[in-house]
């Protein structure tokens, strides 16, 4: 069993930064992979960045903007999102994969609103 907790969503103006944490626990947190997928109102949960071993990946509408990163020590990931467009107006959630694998767990959820 994982369990994750993500922090630092929020209210920001277009063009401005957020950056998202995610804290897991559990396992063995260097043996997750990692990733960030957003659900905005009436839409599929779409995914935004994933990191496993050092490798990363990124939704088209984010690449250039977002970056995800990770630090095992903390047990933490992280989605630096920059330039941000009102678009970008969603719920986000951490999911964990275990041994790298498919993504079966899942954070709560914390809401970005962008204005315009």
């Amino acid at each position: 069993q994982v369990l994750l907790v993500e922090s630092g969503g929020g209210l920001v103006q277009a063009g401005g930064s957020l950056r998202l944490s995610c804290v897991a626990s559990g396992r063995t947190f260097s043996s997750l992979g990692m990733g960030w997928f957003r659900q905005a109102p009436g839409k599929e949960r779409q995914f935004v960045a994933g990191i496993k071993w050092s490798s990363t990946s990124y939704g088209e509408s984010v690449r250039d903007r977002f970056i995800i990163f990770r630090d095992n020590a903390k047990k933490t990931v992280y989605l630096q999102m920059n330039s941000l467009q009102s678009e970008d107006t969603a719920v986000y959630y951490c999911a964990a994969a275990p041994n790298m694998g498919s993504y079966e767990y899942w954070g709560q959820g914390t809401q970005v609103t962008v204005s315009s």
